[in-house]
Parts: C-alpha cells; sequence; structure tokens
C-alpha cells in the first residue's frame, strides 16, 4: 500500500491496524509513505515520531520516503522550525513550543538527510515523492544520488 502526500498523516497512521492500540500486530502490507511528514498541523513531531517507530519495529514493511518539507529550507518556512522573527508573523514554531528549543528539529533534520527518497515497488513502480529530474534516466542515477545532506534549491 502507498499512501500518499496528504494534509492528515497523524489519523492516518492512527487508523493503520498495527499500532499499539491494537496489540501492535505485525502488518500484512507493507507501506511507503511518501513524505510531508511534517508541516501539516500541531501533530507533525508527533507523527513523524510514531512514523519512525513503525520503520524501527518493523524495518521490512515500512518504507519512508523523503518529501520537500523533509528539509532545513521548507521547515523554516512553514512552520516545523521558525525562528523568532518569523513567529511574530503568527507561524507555528512546533520544536520551540513543544521543547523550548532547536534540538528536537535539528535531529529530525539529521533523520531527514538520511530518508530514502525513492521506493521500487515489485520492480514494476517507482514511488518519489514529487516526481523526476528530467535528467534521471535510470534507476541506477537514483541509487548513487547522495541523500545525506540538504535538498539544493534547485531540486
Amino acid at each position: 500500500m502507498s499512501t500518499s502526500d496528504v494534509d492528515k498523516w497523524m489519523e492516518i497512521v492512527k487508523d493503520c491496524k498495527y499500532l499499539p492500540e491494537n496489540d501492535l500486530k505485525v502488518p500484512d502490507t507493507n507501506y511507503v509513505f511518501m513524505g510531508d511528514f511534517v508541516d501539516r498541523g500541531y501533530y507533525s513531531l508527533e507523527t513523524l515520531t510514531r512514523l519512525l517507530t513503525l520503520k524501527a519495529k518493523w524495518p521490512d514493511k515500512i518504507t519512508l520516503l523523503r518529501g520537500n518539507h523533509e528539509s532545513r529550507q521548507i521547515t523554516q518556512v512553514y512552520g516545523f522550525y521558525v525562528t523568532r522573527a518569523a513567529a511574530i508573523c503568527l507561524f507555528s514554531d512546533e520544536c520551540q513550543k513543544k521543547y523550548g528549543n532547536a534540538n528536537a528539529w535539528k535531529y529530525c533534520c539529521k533523520v531527514f538527510d538520511v530518508l530514502t527518497i525513492a521506493a521500487l515497488v515489485e520492480d514494476e513502480v517507482l514511488c518519489v515523492h514529487g516526481g523526476l529530474s528530467p535528467y534521471i534516466k535510470s534507476l541506477d542515477q537514483i541509487r548513487v544520488i547522495d541523500r545525506n545532506q540538504e535538498i539544493p534549491h534547485q531540486g
């Protein structure tokens, strides 16, 4: 099952049959979550934490793809982390509000840097968050991308 970029991740994650409320059943299906886990409401941090917990519990059943919001630049604009000056503009600063400093945001950004950027399902379906560069012509070009970095402005 692939889940696309949606605005209500926490509700979707809560609805999954294998969450703690239901005795942590091993999922029968492989799940691909296709990015934008943060900047989607007040529970971004909880949503990301829940997805990472599921990934740790079932690494072969849960795939988390990096979306464009899993970057330092975007989270600084859309509210997962906002400086004090920007907070005056009424953007939420979720990590700052919940933990009193930027450390949680910094650690999340380190996780973002190593998230998978593509998944191949049954050697037939390529899953990516927002599309491919016109310069990508083969899967091997995707495999060698250095993903342990901030997403460049140009994509």
